[in-house]
């Protein structure tokens, strides 16, 4: 309490009030001790008196006039409810600021209207700020807990809380949105957007109307977005909490259902949701309750077209969304189902068999209409342990129905948040950290209060104990373990509300027993309560007039719950028959949805959907009720948020009429209590809220201690020697037992200085490491010196040497050549001597045999001249004959065409194109299988030899016994045989045995044979086997390698097909800006250019229009030059097909040669990629003939698509031209006199025919000419008089063609293409480049491309014009950060264009002097060197942006350059780097940054700005075009700094905008010194000269605000009040700006507002449109003799001939 001196006259004091809560009043005499009463004056006049009661009754001081619209409320110098009160209401009112600070929490106010804070430029200026630099934002919490994650590595969370309609839900979502974009990946991912399209989906189907909010959250959120190590986003994950399902049955007056229900209603006619069968909301019983069909300004087509986009996004395919809006749509119609009642007191039900809505129902989910009927009316029981099926009566019936409904769209949206989390799911790595943001329902109380309102508000009392612990009692607790002299504060704790609720025999206790017992009812419990809570609990009390309802005094307000309901909404039950029909749906959806119920216990735990009631006993799991699942996962939740680091977003609701801009101070200091704002501003002024151990203090601040340490045990002693030198002030920090305390901003002091030693450290090593470098290149520059003076004088010596000998030579040659001469003159003198007296002599002989022969020569000239005449009539049949053969030709490739674009966009296309793939499997199938039935056939043949040797073998057995059998069986012989008989017998008793010797070794023979046979066969099998194995293993790796190229390859050109959309919409916005400059620009008469935007547009040039006679002989069409290229098929079809006609408009002829023979192999199809223009080098690294085949093919597709659309392009520019031109016509017609306007322009009309009309003729006798030139030849061995006058025609109308000549034009031959764009372009060292001539490679390949053209290869005058571009485009891109080289091939780039479009045969003669024309059309090659510059342009813009970015704030708003200022300046507390918050650019900048990091002034920006001109300036670039480069920069200068400057507080003084409009002047005069002030770069400036001048401009009368308004003429109002709004004087001598000041500024300022967009911030990436101006062709040298060009030795050119 302020001491009693401080009630003086006139002190400013707060009072009571009915209305207002607090209103400020004025003291009209002192206060003195013991006086009862005081005199007050109010606001409105009225005076009273405060009874005083002591010293402890006097009413709240007010704060000084100047801390009125504190942006933190801890700053006030009285902290009490009305200053709070007062202040918010300040803000939000006066100064249109919707968020303020209060210690570590934010306070966000509702404004129920769209602020334009929250754009990219936003984002861009809160990214890397300081929360104590910066004003109040949800960016700038967003940012600290960024900031703290990528710093400390530690889990954050942001807790959003408030009522319902308080704006928690649009918070989150930009909390969001902000980390999508300052974690964003270096290149652009889908993270990003899936977890922002996470937001629509969750809202259609979570968000309802209520009569508080019409976007409310009807369950909680929580989403933990996770980062990786380098902080950008790599997953995320989402909770959710206790959806209320019940709405979906049963809206209040005044609400509404969930969106999605009425999305779907509002685009029934969209075609595909007809089958639907939806109709209007009105129409629907789960839709029409609540009378409220429609939400102001929302709409649902819309929205809904949002959600399926999100959907698209997650990776949710087409079919699948139909699915779920299909059974969306059936929970509709199962609404509108008919129960009816029968029996004796409707104790029975049915429903008729034909109900629609059932059968749309049926339908819809593919179940069994019949059995969900019967079902829907009926249950089963278990009796006796028999079933039996007990009818329902109609009420139970519609409960039924009604629990099924909610249970199906519980299940939903279960499944929803699933494949959200599956989309969200990092698949790179593991997160690091994360951040989770909470958006959980408000606290809330209605009229009727349910189950649902009971778990809200329990969730409630949970978060707000959390908060509590967290900001008080944590924080008083940690005082008194580290021993720190504090009084203790006390503070309401809600505990005993929350034991209450969930403690022993509390609520929830006493509702799951009741839920368990039989008969339970809602009037047990409630007398359960009243005899456990009544008078054992404070907060408990029963209502008078009600025995079914409790009151619960809740942190917020007091409620009164209603008990009719809670046992049915605890247990949740569905009825286990319907969900059985439901799982035997026909729908895979559907039937997935329901297969989670018999999960068991755990996913009844993760997705409290209910339990399932059915005749059977249960399973315990299914026994847990809602609320005890509700209390786990909120206990879950708890232990997440007490394990992160918080921080606090309190949201406040100005009003319950939702009006914009309306503060309804009872309703906002209801909720100021509750949330305990004020606590927080009373614990955060007085206590210690920065905190280190010892041990993290002294690793982090370690840069900054002295010495070293000898123990663990000099920590502390070290840490408190560094504070008292760091610190001076010693209350600002206070050192405990464990850790050392600051107070708030003395962290950034510490951060501060660490920063600038380890900056200064780094400087002394970067100039020991760049002291060395630049040594080393000293040596090697002086050994290379040396090196080049040596050849150099060597060069000179054979210089000299070679001129004696040319001396020498030329004197022996003037010599022999003036001999040569005199002898030749007297041969030619004797010569024509003789001659005369020859023709003197034979003179009459001659004259009569002339006679004779100019008699014949007449025969022979008509008999010739007839016959050329005849010639002509044929030549022009012929030409007729073969016109309409190109027509009907061009007529069937046009249908051929159509046919293939068809086949292209096919999948069966491509399934053709990997055919030759398919073909190759099968030869390698058909070589498998033919070397099976080989060894299968080896095998028989086998077989059949060791079957014929074994029968052999046994045929010789059986005879062998036979025969021994036989002399067994013979008799005994007599003793009398003869001895002829015995020798016979012995004979053959030999042979027989010779004969068995023999056979037995061949039996061995073919023993041995047959086992190498086997041995063979098995080596043979071993073979084939590993055979087949290594060609299956080398077939499938050929597949799998193959598959994977081209999936690859498929996937780059999918992705640069987007690229190249997203780039077309970006360029034909700029296309439109610079269409609409040139509209307003004049030009010159005698030449008509067209924008140079042209280059952007995919549209080709308009054709030269071909006169009849032209036509005529201009040739006949490009056919195929070898019957080869007559065979040839298209590449995308695998039958011959005839030659293709490509054009490109379907009435005007293509500027190149149109017939395109095309061919399935690799020759042919590379010959089509360079006529089309596809590049190959993608394709080259391709491995085999199919697959490169099939993707060239592809590619060639995607070109002829590309040229469709250049066609469709160009016919659409043509008729608006036209249309324009028409227009043109009609005003002039319109604005001239009536009938001497038309005479007049009946006579230009007839002036324009006759000038045709000759033209015409001229064109006819130059074809004539050209018939008797060439007939004169042919006649010219009649006479040398005949032959001369034709060489005289000839030579004359050759020079009307063409002035000049074509000596000095250089070839290129097609194999050293390569050579000339490596050694000319792509690989040519800087240095070498730099020393060239101006323009030198550019007019060396122009000469180059004119002598391929001259010369009639006009393929090789394209191929070299697409090789230079697509060289200097590797140059670019190699070069990406060096100005000079940037700036060399932008000049190149320019001069080939210029040199092209000059010489081009459509280009008119500017000078009146006929040049050289190309013979060939090089439009497409025009178009892409303008691309092509306006590529380099943008590449020098970015390059010297990137080296501006990082020094502009710091240079123009934060240095101090003005001699004697700096000291009344308030110095600057923090760095404003950005890489400091962004972990992946510290390393970058620490590195890279040089001088212009250590040094951030105007030197450095001026430095900057210098180099560039510098480097434009040496390429002798147009001053208008250095114009355009420096007004970009500037603008992207005056937005950058005006952004910060609108968003800082520290920045808005007198001394900074005297420094400011210093810093400004700096950069006028450098643009007046080098003459660029003219191109509108001084006109950029303006808005921050105004900012500077508003600073600096008296701020006190009425005359004061009119001249402010007068001269801001080009900032916004809201520019205008933001500046002075943020004015905090640094001095005794300035003055705050009073709010009275302010509105009469808002006054001035509202009649210019009217018809201006509200605009805060600029945008700093705006991007001014580049026009390249015109050279002409005398700036270039053309028409006049050409010059050779010396072509350097470094180049390496000598492979280049002079033509």
């Amino acid at each position: 309490m302020a001491t009693t001196e401080l009630y003086s006259k006139g002190a400013c004091v707060w009072v009571p009030d009915p209305e207002s809560v607090w209103v400020s009043a004025r003291l009209l005499r002192d206060f003195s001790q013991g006086d009862q009463q005081l005199q007050l004056q109010l606001g409105d006049g009225r005076e009273v008196s405060y009874p005083v009661e002591g010293p402890s009754g006097l009413p709240p001081l007010g704060n000084p006039d100047i801390l009125e619209g504190e942006n933190d409320l801890t700053a006030l110098t009285f902290l009490h409810e009305p200053a709070v009160l007062h202040n918010l209401r300040v803000r939000f009112l006066d100064y249109s600021s919707i968020y303020t600070y209060c210690g570590i929490v934010l306070v966000a106010i509702n404004p129920y209207e769209q602020l334009p804070i929250y754009g990219e430029e936003v984002i861009d200026a809160y990214s890397g700020q300081d929360m104590a630099d910066m004003e109040p934002h949800i960016f700038s919490v967003a940012e600290d807990a960024y900031r703290t994650m990528t710093r400390e590595e530690k889990n954050q969370s942001i807790i959003i809380s408030g009522e319902s309609g308080s704006g928690k839900t649009v918070s989150a979502k930009f909390t969001m949105r902000y980390f999508a974009v300052v974690g964003g990946a270096a290149q652009q991912t889908s993270v990003e957007e899936r977890v922002l399209a996470s937001n629509p989906i969750m809202e259609s189907i979570g968000n309802a109307k209520t009569t508080r909010n019409d976007n409310s959250s009807r369950f909680g959120k929580y989403i933990e977005i996770g980062f990786g190590r380098r902080g950008d986003i790599i997953g995320a994950n989402m909770r959710t909490y206790l959806l209320e399902k019940s709405r979906v049955v049963f809206q209040a007056a005044m609400e509404r259902n969930y969106h999605i229900f009425y999305q779907l209603c509002a685009s029934k006619d969209l075609p595909e949701m007809r089958a639907l069968k939806l109709d209007s909301a009105e129409c629907f019983r789960y839709t029409n309750q609540g009378k409220e069909m429609e939400i102001p300004g929302t709409d649902d087509v819309v929205e809904l077209e949002k959600t399926r986009n999100a959907f698209t996004v997650l990776g949710v395919q087409s079919d699948t969304q139909m699915e779920l809006f299909r059974i969306l749509a059936a929970i509709l119609h199962l609404g509108n189902v008919h129960i009816q009642a029968s029996g004796r007191g409707g104790e029975r039900s049915y429903i008729d068999t034909e109900d629609r809505s059932l059968a749309l129902f049926a339908k819809l989910l593919g179940v069994e209409g019949s059995q969900m009927a019967h079902w829907l009316c009926h249950r089963r029981l278990a009796v006796g342990g028999e079933m039996l099926v007990k009818p329902m009566a109609g009420q139970q019936a519609v409960e039924a129905r009604d629990a099924l409904a909610k249970h199906i769209y519980g299940q939903l949206f279960s499944w929803t948040v699933q494949r959200l989390n599956a989309a969200l799911r990092s698949q790179r790595e593991k997160p690091k950290s994360f951040i989770g943001v909470l958006d959980i329902y408000g606290f809330e109380t209605f009229d009727r209060n349910s189950f649902e309102q009971f778990c809200i508000n329990y969730a409630n009392e949970k978060l707000q104990q959390q908060f509590n612990r967290h900001v008080f009692h944590l924080e008083q607790e940690e005082y008194v373990r580290e021993e720190l002299p504090w009084s203790r504060i006390e503070f309401s704790d809600n505990q005993p509300c929350i034991d209450l609720i969930e403690g022993s025999l509390g609520l929830l206790d006493l509702l799951d027993e009741e839920c368990r017992m039989p008969k339970g009812s809602e009037e047990s419990w409630a007398r359960k309560l009243y005899d456990q809570h009544t008078t054992r609990s404070a907060h408990f009390r029963k209502p008078r007039m009600s025995n079914t309802a409790f009151i619960i005094l809740h942190f917020a307000d007091t409620v009164q719950y209603e008990c009719d309901g809670f046992l049915d909404k605890n247990r949740d039950t569905v009825f286990e028959e319907p969900i059985n029909i439901m799982k035997a749906s026909q729908s895979e959806l559907v039937a997935e949805l329901f297969q989670q119920d018999s999960a068991g216990g755990a996913a009844a735990l993760s997705v409290p959907n209910g339990a399932i009631r059915s005749g059977k006993r249960a399973h315990r799991e299914h026994k847990l009720t809602v609320g005890f699942q509700f209390r786990q996962s909120l206990q879950l939740l708890m232990d997440t948020l007490n394990s992160t680091t918080p921080h606090y977003v309190r949201c406040i609701k100005p009003n319950d009429l939702k009006e914009p801009f309306v503060f309804d101070p009872k309703r906002a200091v209801q909720q100021l209590r509750a949330c305990g704002v004020l606590e927080t501003i009373r614990i955060s002024a007085a206590g210690y809220p920065s905190r280190w151990t010892y041990e993290e203090f002294f690793n982090r601040y370690r840069v900054l201690l002295r010495g070293s340490l000898s123990g663990a045990g000099e920590v502390r002693a070290a840490c408190q020697r560094a504070l008292s030198e760091l610190i001076p002030d010693p209350e600002q920090y206070c050192f405990g037992r464990t850790k050392v305390f600051f107070r708030a901003g003395q962290v950034a002091v510490l951060e501060k200085l660490r920063g600038e030693r380890l900056h200064a450290a780094g400087v002394v090593i970067q100039s020991w490491v760049r002291g060395w470098l630049g040594r080393l290149r000293y040596l090697r520059l002086r050994w290379a010196t040396f090196t080049l003076q040596r050849y150099a004088r060597g060069g000179l010596a054979r210089r000299q040497a070679q001129r004696l000998r040319y001396t020498r030579a030329a004197l022996v040659i003037q010599k022999t050549y003036r001999m040569v001469t005199v002898r030749q003159l007297f041969l030619v003198i004797r010569e024509a001597t003789i001659t005369i007296q020859a023709y003197a002599r034979g003179l009459l002989v001659r004259k009569n045999y002339r006679k004779l022969l100019e008699e014949r020569a007449a025969v022979c000239v008509q008999a010739w001249v007839r016959g050329w005449l005849q010639q002509r009539a044929y030549g022009r049949v012929r030409a007729a004959v073969v016109l309409m053969q190109c027509c009907m030709r061009r007529r069937m490739a046009r249908r051929e065409l159509q046919k293939l674009r068809a086949e292209a966009r096919s999948v069966e296309k491509f399934r053709e194109l990997n055919k030759g793939m398919e073909v190759k499997l099968m030869q390698l199938q058909l070589r498998a299988d033919q070397q099976t039935r080989e060894s299968v056939s080896l095998r028989d043949t086998l077989q059949s030899e060791r079957e014929a040797h074994r029968v052999e073998l046994e045929q010789l057995r059986s005879s062998l016994r036979r025969m021994e059998t036989q002399l067994q069986e013979q008799p005994q012989r007599t003793r009398k045989t003869s001895e002829r008989e015995e020798e016979e017998r012995r004979k053959k008793d030999e042979k027989t045995a010779n004969d068995i010797l023999q056979l037995t070794q061949e039996i061995d023979a073919l023993k041995t044979e047959r086992d190498g046979l086997l041995k063979d066969k098995e080596e043979l099998s071993t073979r084939l086997e590993e055979q087949e194995r290594e060609q299956a293993d080398c077939m499938q790796r050929a597949v799998s390698q193959a598959g994977a190229d081209v999936q690859a390859e498929l996937e780059e050109e999918r992705r640069r097909y987007q690229g190249l959309l997203r780039e077309f919409t970006r360029l034909e916005q700029r296309y439109d800006n610079l269409r609409d400059m040139s509209l307003l620009s004049e030009r010159p008469r005698g030449h008509r250019r067209t924008d140079s935007t042209q280059s952007i547009s995919l549209e080709p040039p308009p054709p030269p229009s071909l006169s009849p006679v032209t036509s005529s002989f201009s040739g006949s069409p490009a056919f195929p030059s070898s019957p080869e290229e007559v065979r040839r098929v298209s590449v995308t079809s695998p039958t011959p097909t005839p030659l293709i006609h490509i054009p490109s408009h379907t009435h005007t002829p293509p500027p190149t040669p149109s017939w395109r023979p095309l061919s399935p192999d690799a020759g042919s199809l590379s010959a089509l990629m360079e006529e089309v223009g596809v590049a190959k080098d993608a394709g080259d690294k391709m491995r085999g003939e199919d697959l490169k085949h099939a993707y060239d093919a592809v590619r060639v597709a995607n070109k002829l698509l590309e040229e469709q659309v250049m066609g469709q392009r160009w016919q659409w520019e043509r008729e608006q031209a036209a249309l324009r031109e028409q227009l043109e016509g009609l005003q002039r017609t319109r604005a001239a006199p009536g009938d001497t306007t038309s005479h007049q322009l009946q006579e230009l009309q007839e002036q324009v025919e006759v000038r045709e009309l000759e033209c015409c003729r001229l064109r006819k006798e130059l074809a004539d000419l050209r018939g008797v030139a060439a007939l004169r030849r042919v006649l010219s061995f009649t006479g040398p008089s005949v032959s001369s006058s034709a060489s005289v025609n000839v030579s004359r109308s050759t020079s009307l063609r063409r002035v000049g000549s074509s000596a000095n034009l250089l070839e290129c031959r097609k194999r050293d293409e390569a050579k000339l764009i490596k050694n000319l372009i792509t690989d040519v060292r800087v240095e070498t480049a730099l020393s060239l001539p101006l323009g030198l490679p550019a007019r060396l390949l122009f000469l180059c491309v004119q002598q391929a053209d001259g010369s009639g290869d006009q393929s090789r005058a394209h191929s070299l014009c697409t090789a230079a571009i697509a060289g200097i485009k590797t140059a670019l891109k190699k070069h990406s950060q060096d100005l000079d080289m940037t700036a060399l091939w932008l000049k190149n780039t320019c001069l080939l264009a210029d040199l092209l479009s000059q010489h081009s045969a459509k280009q008119a003669s500017a000078d009146g002097e006929e040049l050289v024309r190309l013979a060939s059309d090089y439009s497409e090659a025009s178009r892409a060197l303008s691309d092509l510059r306006i590529q380099a342009y943008q590449q020098l813009l970015a390059i010297t942006e990137g080296r501006l970015h990082p020094i502009i704030v710091p240079a123009m708003l934060e240095s101090e350059t003005i001699p004697g200022l700096s000291g009344a300046t308030k110095p600057l507390v923090s760095s404003r780097k950005r890489a400091g918050s962004d972990p992946r650019a510290m390393g970058a900048v620490g590195a890279g940054g040089g001088p212009e990091a250590a040094v951030a002034s105007m030197a450095a920006v001026l430095r900057e700005l210098g180099l560039l001109h510098a480097a434009l300036a040496r390429q002798e670039l147009p001053l208008a075009l250095q114009e355009q480069a420096l007004r970009q920069l500037t603008y992207l200068m005056v937005a950058t700094a005006l952004n910060s400057l609108l968003l800082r507080k520290d920045m808005c003084c007198w001394n900074r905008g005297l420094q400011i409009r210093y810093n400004v002047s700096l950069l006028e005069e450098w643009l007046r010194g080098h003459g660029l002030q003219a191109g509108g770069a001084v006109a950029t400036l303006e808005p921050l000269i105004q900012a500077a001048q508003l600073l600096q401009m008296s701020k006190k009368s009425d005359l004061d605000a009119s001249a402010m308004v007068q001269t801001c003429n080009v900032l916004t109002t809201q520019q205008i009040i933001k500046i002075l709004t943020l004015y905090s004087p640094q001095s005794d001598a300035e003055e705050r700006v009073t709010l009275n000041f302010i509105r009469i500024v808002q006054g001035l300022l509202k009649e210019r507002s009217e018809g201006q967009a509200p605009q805060l911030l600029l945008d700093a990436h705006r991007v001014f449109p580049v026009t390249f101006p015109h050279q002409p062709a005398s700036s270039l040298g053309l028409g006049q003799p050409p010059e050779p060009l010396a072509i350097p030795e470094a180049l390496k050119l000598s492979f280049l001939r002079r033509a």
